[in-house]
């Protein structure tokens, strides 16, 4: 792993993230961690927009994992069938739902490998549960991926890859970092179309003049 070259540039990068978005959170919406775990779910390749219209009907008729685990796959593909990938993701919702029943008494749990036993959860949507469970974890979905790489932070090709040389890189404040990250790439460091001329990371990012 190329290691980061400039540890006061980190240093800046960790500074202005964390000043543009203090105390940032996830933008999905959720009240318990069950509806957390399966708004992530449903989250990847779909927008957290997106999702937060779905949830609302879901989890008005399917609070629990009690409830979730009884329903049909018409029932909850008719529910969130505006989402990515809606069939798979149904049938993830209904198992991880009943594997919660039946291993961990209906309670999500908070450790890592534990909750990548569910259905549909890989090493991703589990650190995002646990960061907000306030986990010094980073998780890492296209934006953070993109991001990182723009800045000069992460040179991997995978997400797996890119989570540890940024973590390894920062250490401490992961968790904010992570959604700050997020938040910027979803607002100024967007695919397309950065907002390189308005960026607070300007002159200290290694590609604001390139088009990657």
């Amino acid at each position: 792993m190329q290691l980061f070259q400039n540890r006061e540039r980190v240093e800046e990068i960790r500074k202005r993230l964390l000043e543009k978005f203090p105390n940032s959170k996830t933008e999905l919406r959720y009240e318990t961690n069950f509806q957390l775990l399966v708004s992530v779910v449903l989250s990847a390749q779909c927008t957290d927009k997106r999702v937060n219209l779905i949830t609302p009907h879901l989890f008005k008729k399917f609070p629990t994992p009690e409830k979730l685990s009884k329903a049909s796959l018409d029932e909850v593909q008719n529910l969130i069938s505006s989402c990515n990938l809606f069939q798979n993701k149904s049938k993830y919702l209904i198992s991880l739902s009943k594997k919660l029943l039946e291993d961990f008494d209906g309670v999500v749990p908070l450790d890592a490998k534990a909750l990548q036993t569910l259905s549909g959860v890989g090493q991703k949507t589990a650190n995002v549960v646990l960061i907000e469970n306030g986990e010094n974890l980073m998780a890492v979905d296209t934006h953070v991926f993109r991001v990182s790489h723009r800045l000069g932070l992460a040179f991997s090709k995978s997400a797996t890859a890119t989570e540890k040389e940024l973590s390894e890189t920062f250490v401490t404040d992961l968790a904010q970092l992570h959604q700050a990250m997020v938040l910027f790439g979803r607002y100024i460091c967007k695919a397309k179309n950065p907002e390189c001329e308005n960026c607070f990371l300007k002159e200290i990012c290694e590609s604001s003049d390139k088009s990657i």
